[in-house]
C-alpha cells in the first residue's frame, strides 16, 4: 500500500530528485568509459590479457601433439597441447585460450628466460658449419644454421624433456640431406654417427637429467654447462671433466664415417662391425652381460677418451648427470681450446 501511494503521488522531495540526477548522470559516466574502452580492446578479451597470452605462446616450446609422433624419447609431460609452429604472428587472436602467435625465435642475444621457463644455448666452437636441432621447439626439424662461433637460445617449459644435436655437410637446411645427424624432417633421432645431448626436466624431486651420447657414434665434439643451480658444475667452462679435456675422437680405421670421400664421424661398434657382442644381443644382452671390458676389443673408450663425460655404450649409467632446480644449460659444439 505504502509503495503504490509512493508511486502515484505528488514528485518526491527537492533533495531526493538531486540524488536521482547524481545517480543517472554517473551510470552515463560509467557506460561511455566502456563503451570507449570495448572500442580499442582486441575483440574477445581485454588488452592485459591479450599481451600475456602472446608473452606465454612466445615462451612456449612449439610442437604439435596431434600432427606428427613425438620426436623425443624424453615426451613432455605437460598436460595441454602447445601451439603449432605453423602458427601466423600477423593475425591477432580472438580467443585467450588459443593464441595463434608464432613461437619464439631463437636468438643469440638472450640472457634470461621468462618465470616458469628454461633458457637453453647452444654455441658453435668448431671450425665448420652446424646446423643445430632441439627438439620440441622452433628448432626443429629444420635446425638453426650455426657458422663458427655464433650460437642460439630457446626458452622451453618447466617439463620440457628433448635431444639436442648437430648436422653438418647439409645442402639447404637441416630438414634435407646432411652428411651427418641426418634423419626424415619428423624422426626419434638422428641416423648415426652423431652426438646426442639428452635432457629431461623436472623428472624427480625437482632434478633434471641429462648428458651427452656417444651410444650412436660421434659426429661432433659436445659437452654441456649448467647455471642457475646450486648443483656443482662438473664440466668447466672449457669441457674439462675431472682433469681430462674434450678433444676430437681418434677414430679407428675401420669405424671411420665416409660422405664423398671425406671422414665425417666415428661410428658406433654395433654399427661398424655387428654382431651380438658389440650390439649387447643374445647372450650379450643386459646390463650384466652388455660389458664392453669382455669384448675383444672395448671400442668404448675410443669415445670415453675424447668425452670422458660421456655415454660410450647403452648401460653406461654413470654418464647421466643431475640438476636441482630451474637449471639453464649451454650446450658446446667443440673441443677445450677451440
Amino acid at each position: 500500500m505504502a509503495r503504490g501511494r509512493r508511486r502515484h503521488s505528488a514528485s518526491p522531495p527537492r533533495h531526493r530528485r538531486r540524488w536521482w540526477y547524481v545517480g543517472a548522470a554517473a551510470v552515463a559516466t560509467a557506460a561511455t568509459v566502456l563503451i570507449a574502452y570495448s572500442v580499442w580492446t582486441p575483440s574477445g578479451t581485454d588488452g592485459t590479457r591479450t599481451t600475456t597470452a602472446h608473452q606465454d605462446t612466445a615462451a612456449r616450446p612449439a610442437v604439435s601433439t596431434s600432427a606428427s609422433p613425438s620426436p623425443s624419447p624424453f615426451p613432455s609431460h605437460s598436460a595441454s597441447a602447445s601451439p603449432s609452429p605453423k602458427a601466423t604472428a600477423s593475425k591477432k587472436s580472438t580467443s585467450p585460450s588459443k593464441p595463434t602467435a608464432k613461437a619464439v625465435e631463437p636468438t643469440a642475444h638472450v640472457s634470461t628466460a621468462p618465470t616458469g621457463k628454461r633458457l637453453i644455448t647452444v654455441v658453435n666452437r668448431t671450425p665448420k658449419t652446424v646446423w643445430a636441432v632441439v627438439t620440441n621447439t622452433a628448432v626443429y626439424p629444420k635446425g638453426r644454421r650455426l657458422a663458427p662461433g655464433q650460437s642460439l637460445s630457446v626458452t622451453v617449459a618447466n617439463n620440457w624433456g628433448g635431444r639436442i644435436w648437430g648436422r653438418t655437410g647439409c645442402t639447404s637446411t637441416a630438414a634435407g640431406h646432411c652428411a651427418t645427424g641426418d634423419c626424415t624432417s619428423v624422426c626419434e633421432g638422428a641416423n648415426p654417427p652423431t652426438t646426442l645431448g639428452e635432457f629431461t626436466f623436472d623428472a624427480y624431486a625437482g632434478m633434471d637429467f641429462y648428458d651427452v651420447s656417444m651410444v650412436d657414434g660421434s659426429n661432433l665434439p659436445m659437452w654441456i654447462n649448467i647455471s642457475h643451480t646450486t648443483t656443482t658444475d662438473p664440466v668447466s667452462s672449457s669441457g674439462c671433466y675431472k682433469g681430462v679435456c674434450t678433444s676430437d675422437v681418434d677414430c679407428p680405421t675401420a669405424m671411420r664415417a665416409t660422405s664423398g670421400g671425406q671422414v665425417v664421424g666415428c661410428k658406433p661398434p654395433c654399427a661398424a662391425f655387428g654382431g651380438d657382442t658389440y650390439c649387447c644381443r643374445g647372450a650379450w644382452a643386459g646390463r650384466e652381460n652388455c660389458v664392453p671390458s669382455k669384448w675383444p676389443v672395448d671400442y668404448t673408450q675410443v669415445f670415453k677418451r675424447a668425452a670422458p663425460y660421456a655415454y660410450s655404450y647403452a648401460f653406461d649409467d654413470g654418464a647421466t648427470m643431475p640438476c636441482k632446480g630451474a637449471c639453464y644449460y649451454k650446450v658446446t659444439f667443440g673441443t677445450t681450446g677451440s
